[in-house]
């Protein structure tokens, strides 16, 4: 089973079966996952896929694979631990004393780290990294992600706030349709950058910004990238130059990919409300354990119709 997370995608994705994928797919042989990717990357060409919905089917494909050969993904992908640390990943709260509050409770619930996304606005976002910097330690890995809100003069200010509090990775500070930008920020600021989250085209992309240099980190999903598939070709291509790929996403098949590849480091767990509640998984020590089921599998929690009860996972 897979599915698409962005509102609206129902809709569009069942057009794109009746009209595109239905009549191309059926009667392929399922195992023969990497044809059928090339196949749809085909199709992109002329029908323009949503980036988020150009995975669906191989997501689809890799849990079916899971149930035929009676193990979860993460082992047919390779199978590299069985637990990670999971990162509190906050949405963005109305002040500074609200989001160290809320630091504090992931703390207390046993995150070892957290990533803050806040305003988009270059002067309160640094006053922000600063203050959780100076609340929580030296100790605790702190990351930042930028939404795409700034451009290269307030992307480089806001850099240099993070370089200075030493936080571990600054993601998405401009919108990626100029790999150039990302270049001239990683040449102006210390602070590691973690790039190539929603720009289309999956490993091809992420390679020209690899070959920039502005990359420490890339962005590998199943949801964005291509479909479990995709993501793999993105980690691997990351190993090759001795990056992390770190995965995106609080999904089901981000649980899979991060026990399969061994350059990540963390799984991203968002936090969405104050009080905060801890996700469903994550264990007292703030630690993923490796999904049981076979193949990929529905996430725990939403109302899912009867007929896919069979198809949710453990929690």
């Amino acid at each position: 089973m897979a599915t698409a997370h962005k509102p609206g995608s129902a809709v569009v994705l069942r057009e794109l079966v009746d009209r595109v994928l239905r009549p191309e797919l059926v009667g392929a042989d399922p195992l023969q996952r990497e044809w059928l990717w090339e196949r749809l990357w085909n199709i992109d060409r002329t029908e323009y896929l949503p980036i988020h919905l150009l995975g669906v089917v191989d997501t689809a494909l890799w849990d079916l694979a899971g149930r035929v050969h009676g193990a979860p993904c993460w082992q047919l992908l390779g199978g590299y631990r069985t637990r990670i640390p999971a990162y509190a990943s906050t949405v963005t709260f109305d002040s500074i004393e609200e989001y160290l509050d809320v630091a504090d409770q992931c703390l207390a619930l046993g995150y070892p780290a957290i990533k803050l996304h806040a305003w988009g606005d270059r002067d309160r976002d640094t006053k922000l990294i600063q203050a959780l910097r100076a609340h929580v330690g030296p100790d605790v890995p702190l990351m930042y992600d930028g939404s795409a809100a700034f451009d290269l003069a307030d992307a480089v200010h806001v850099g240099e706030a993070l370089t200075e509090c030493g936080y571990l990775w600054y993601e998405e500070p401009i919108r990626e349709y100029s790999i150039t930008a990302y270049r001239w920020l990683a040449e102006r600021v210390g602070v590691p950058l973690n790039v190539a989250e929603t720009i289309p085209g999956a490993h091809l992309s992420t390679a020209d910004f690899v070959a920039s240099g502005c990359a420490t980190y890339v962005r590998t999903s199943a949801a964005l990238r291509g479909g479990m598939t995709g993501a793999m070709r993105i980690a691997h291509l990351a190993d090759a130059y001795r990056l992390r790929a770190e995965v995106h996403g609080n999904t089901q098949s981000a649980r899979h990919l991060c026990m399969a590849i061994p350059n990540t480091t963390y799984y991203e767990s968002l936090v969405t409300a104050n009080p905060v509640r801890k996700e469903s998984g994550v264990e007292p020590d703030g630690s993923v354990l490796a999904p049981r089921d076979h193949g990929i599998g529905l996430a725990p929690g939403p109302a899912y119709p009867a007929a896919l009860a069979e198809y949710v996972c453990v929690p």
